[in-house]
């Protein structure tokens, strides 16, 4: 299935690198945290390392290692605003549960 990006993601994603001055992209990636187990994590990237696995949508990159793959398979990135908040959001079908904080999940 691989990783995808919506435009309204794509658009912040570029809008941070080109403010950066550099970078390839975005690492999309899995921790062990929280209350239900694991949590996303999003970082720059600089350079490709030869074991990632990259996803491109909208002219931009997204990096994942192959472990973090597995539970990240078919997600979706996307940017939303809700109210008076706004953020990368994780549309995850692996997910079968999620903490109440929006923190950290489980699959």
């Amino acid at each position: 299935m691989g990783i995808t990006i919506t435009e309204a993601a794509a658009k912040h994603v570029q809008t941070f690198l080109n403010n950066r001055g550099k970078g390839v992209g975005i690492r999309l990636a899995v921790r062990t945290s929280g209350c239900s187990g694991m949590a996303y994590e999003m970082e720059f990237v600089d350079e490709l390392q030869e074991e990632d696995v990259v996803f491109e949508g909208h002219g931009v990159k997204v990096v994942v290692d192959p472990k973090s793959l597995v539970y990240l398979d078919g997600t979706e990135v996307d940017y939303t605003r809700e109210g008076l908040n706004e953020g990368f959001k994780f549309n995850n079908p692996n997910v079968t549960s999620e903490c109440g904080c929006g923190e950290s999940f489980g699959v």
